[in-house]
């Protein structure tokens, strides 16, 4: 069915992209790319993870030099000359510029058309950590900041019961704004070709990705967004569409763009850290072995990296990173697949942390998973210790500092508000 190949392989086309911009492929290399794209989203479905493994072996080996070369080439930004840490003093107002700016935006509401919207669930999820990171530091706000978390987490309980399905849906906006409705607008142009479109859009919102992946993206986040909200609330709503989302999480199968399957694995590991019910422990796992290890080189000058050009990319790098941490935090010591986990962060942590050193190339994705990597427990972090995640910390830490000062915020709500908490924590 076309609809199931329209995005199939996020490895093979990041892949060929990357290499046309540099040294031209020949034809053979693209094709057997192309095939090895196809085989590796059925040995995925399968759960054949010694094909999966050999498969990104022979995908390796094409890629030659090109193995671990982002689609964009990085961007350093230099950090302010004497930039130092938040002081104590500042801490418990820095949050305040975030709070009018969003109640200024609160488009948020309930009933509201989600086909006319430009906006995204991730958005609310970002908010939603943000609020309630800070309430911890900011006692002045406190119970502004509940409501802002709350009033967005109902938004989104209401979009997954529109949705009926357990996924917390993206709105089915046409021809919106902004790279991810395009890609959507692509998908569902392709679905409404074929006849599918009434399988994709419920209520205006998109609730079928046939496969693809893309819904994991908000879904994992917003889900996460919402196990915070119950653990500052109590309220067992939240838990339940947390639950429902993790769900539907656990059902999708496998895809070939490595970052997607993290969102899933996010979401699964926090599930079951509130619920301890092991089937969200061992999807998570599973998906893990299939969906995340495979695409990581472990060997060659880019060791630790993803090797497609798109998943290479440092955003991507380190939402991926972000999963990892959070599934090693929850894993019994003496799992099984513990060891090959902590493997995966060490490579990706050594991959990339001493490239702060050059300046500042990721904000949001690097501090919400370098946070979580410096909160895992001692057996997890004392096979860490040489990644420069401090160095890597600290880099980024001083740069939002000084942008705060100087009041152009470089970080969003949710690694600004995890920041303040945890330099609250640290202090």
């Amino acid at each position: 069915m076309k609809v199931l190949l329209v995005f199939l392989s996020c490895f093979y086309i990041s892949v060929i992209v990357s290499a046309q911009e540099t040294s031209k492929p020949s034809r053979e290399t693209i094709t057997s790319l192309q095939q090895i794209g196809i085989e590796l989203a059925a040995a995925q479905n399968a759960e054949d993870e010694s094909e999966v493994k050999r498969l990104m072996t022979q995908a390796f080996e094409l890629l030659g030099d090109q193995a671990g070369i982002p689609e964009i080439a990085d961007r350093f930004r230099e950090i302010p000359k004497n930039a130092k840490p938040l002081t104590a003093r500042e801490i418990p107002t820095a949050f305040d510029p975030y709070i009018d700016f969003i109640e200024k935006q609160n488009w948020w509401k309930v009933g509201l058309d989600p086909a006319k919207t430009n906006h995204l669930p991730r958005e609310l999820a970002t908010i939603i950590d943000g609020c309630l990171a800070a309430r911890s530091v900011n006692e002045a706000n406190a119970e502004r900041l509940l409501k802002i978390a709350k009033d967005a987490g109902d938004f989104l309980v209401w979009s997954q019961d529109q949705a009926g399905t357990g996924v917390f849906p993206f709105p089915a906006v046409r021809n919106g704004k902004g790279r991810p409705f395009e890609v959507a607008e692509r998908f569902m142009r392709q679905a409404e070709k074929e006849g599918k479109l009434d399988q994709v859009v419920k209520n205006g919102w998109a609730v079928e990705d046939f496969s693809d992946g893309g819904l994991q993206f908000d879904n994992g986040l917003a889900g996460v967004a919402l196990v915070q909200l119950f653990e500052g609330t109590k309220d067992e709503k939240y838990k339940k569409a947390a639950i429902r989302a993790a769900d539907w999480a656990a059902t999708r199968p496998v895809v070939t763009n490595w970052n997607y399957n993290s969102f899933s694995v996010f979401l699964l590991a926090e599930v079951y850290r509130i619920t301890g019910d092991r089937k969200y422990l061992e999807a998570a796992k599973k998906k893990t072995r299939l969906g995340i290890l495979p695409g990581q080189l472990i060997e060659g000058p880019r060791s630790g990296r993803w090797a497609d050009a798109h998943n290479a990319r440092p955003a991507y790098h380190y939402i991926m990173v972000r999963g990892l941490a959070a599934l090693a935090s929850v894993m019994p010591e003496d799992d099984a697949d513990l060891p090959a986990i902590v493997e995966s962060l060490r490579l990706a942590l050594l991959a990339r942390n001493p490239d702060f050193a050059k300046g500042i190339f990721n904000t949001d994705s690097s501090m919400e998973a370098l946070i979580r990597v410096k909160m895992l427990p001692q057996h997890v972090s004392e096979k860490l210790t040489e990644c420069k995640t401090n160095e890597a910390f600290e880099a980024i830490e001083r740069y939002a500092a000084e942008g705060c000062r100087a009041g152009k915020p470089v970080l969003g709500p949710g690694a600004w508000g995890q920041l303040l908490a945890y330099c609250s924590g640290r202090d």
